[in-house]
């Protein structure tokens, strides 16, 4: 038995966000209904395509686990099926621009009406205000949630991350917010309005340097690699690689740097395993003298200190510094690339990279399910051809006989 077996969603998400979580939903066991444009369905299909003719891995790998239907919801025996969707499912997600649903005929006040235990979520740009009617996209949302802003180097310009912030830490967020409501429903008995704007959702993930910004009030943020011969302005400004917490840490080189882009690992100075790093690279000098031995004593002097460990880092490779510093409570991490990324074994026996097969793509790899449940492991399955499904849920879903399917298709519903 999976965790959310039973639960049947009505997916009217596309592109990234809104299909983040409802594959997150399907791996936990949920039956998603995607619900698609005749002939055209989800516009990831056909975006950056490696392949000609089929589904792109922008669709593939955030779709898995879901059934596809078409529907024709403009049509009037489409809007009909839409509403027997409606009382059949428990959960409709979209993330279509605002107004989208209401301007076909389904508000919440009227899907409430048709199905009074509905759960109804939405991902928008924003929440109310002088915004909520602009649309978002990935970059624009880390832009505007203070995502950018806190994100490079103080000499340069504010700059987006690579992680999916926007998108996909909206959906993770969304997905959160369901299953809450799902289960307030089970005492209640009603479903209610989920509501995650991609703005409040980046801010979330940002908080620490909310947190900063309330700092400044009281003196110069001292982690900040602005400290001590910089200038602070008045609002948190970008660190760089600086660690955010209170141990400093920074990316330094490794050996073969020069040719390959991600000879670099992460190294924290954690104060309590200082000591020992500063016997590894060869200062055992800093142990007894109190001008390093202190973490108020290194503050002032960071940028000297990791320039001291690259100077040891660059004479091994980032694996070789990994196995010297583990073992010494040393926190740190290579930069890996997604090339490394893809072939880590321990990844793979995880199940949060696996291969999938596909009958026209043939095989490719995706990211699993990233959260392990005992007692509900997700099993990765393909996503769905476009209106795969199409008969099989309106026949044993909404009990329509197969002449009835028939005559709706004829009849450009579906």
């Amino acid at each position: 038995m999976k965790a959310l077996d039973g639960v049947r969603i009505l997916d009217m998400t596309h592109v990234q966000s809104g299909p983040t979580c409802t594959q997150l939903l399907a791996w936990f066991g949920a039956d998603v209904i995607k619900v698609e444009r005749p002939g055209t369905g989800d516009a990831t299909r056909g975006q950056l395509r490696d392949l000609p003719d089929v589904d792109s891995l922008y669709f593939t790998m955030l779709n898995h686990n879901k059934r596809s239907i078409t529907l024709n919801t403009k049509h009037p025996t489409g809007q009909m099926i839409f509403t027997k969707l409606i009382e059949a499912c428990d959960v409709l997600v979209e993330n279509f621009a605002p107004g989208a649903l209401d301007r076909m005929g389904f508000s919440w006040e009227k899907i409430q009406t048709i199905n009074p235990r509905m759960v109804y979520a939405s991902i928008k740009g924003f929440g109310p205000g002088p915004y909520e009617e602009c649309k978002v996209y990935e970059n624009v949302a880390q832009c505007t949630g203070g995502g950018a802003s806190t994100t490079g180097f103080d000499d340069g310009p504010p700059t987006v991350t690579g992680a999916q912030i926007g998108d996909s830490g909206t959906g993770v967020h969304l997905a959160l917010g369901i299953v809450t409501a799902l289960f307030q429903r089970e005492r209640s008995g009603k479903g209610q309005r989920v509501v995650c704007a991609m703005q409040d959702a980046v801010l979330n993930l940002c908080r620490v340097k909310l947190r900063d910004q309330q700092r400044l009030k009281h003196g110069p943020l001292t982690e900040y690699p602005q400290y001590p011969d910089g200038t602070f302005g008045d609002a948190t400004p970008r660190s760089g690689n600086a660690s955010g917490g209170g141990q400093p840490g920074w990316i330094v080189k490794c050996r073969g740097w020069e040719s390959d882009p991600n000879a670099y690992i992460y190294i924290i100075t954690q104060a309590a395993a200082f000591n020992d790093l500063a016997l590894a690279i060869g200062r055992s000098d800093w142990v007894d003298d109190p001008e390093w031995n202190t973490p108020q004593a290194r503050l002032p002097k960071l940028g000297q200190m990791f320039a001291e460990i690259e100077r040891w880092t660059m004479t091994k490779s980032k694996f070789e510094v990994m196995e010297t510093l583990n073992p010494l409570n040393v926190p740190c991490g290579p930069v890996l690339s997604m090339k490394e990324l893809a072939k880590e074994p321990s990844l793979r026996a995880t199940g949060t990279v696996v291969d999938v097969d596909h009958p026209t793509r043939g095989s490719y790899l995706t990211v699993g399910n990233p959260i392990k449940l005992s007692d509900s492991p997700a099993e990765v399955t393909r996503s769905p051809l476009l209106g795969e499904h199409t008969e099989e849920v309106l026949e044993t879903v909404l009990g329509m006989t197969p002449a009835e399917t028939v005559a709706v298709r004829s009849d450009g519903a579906v």
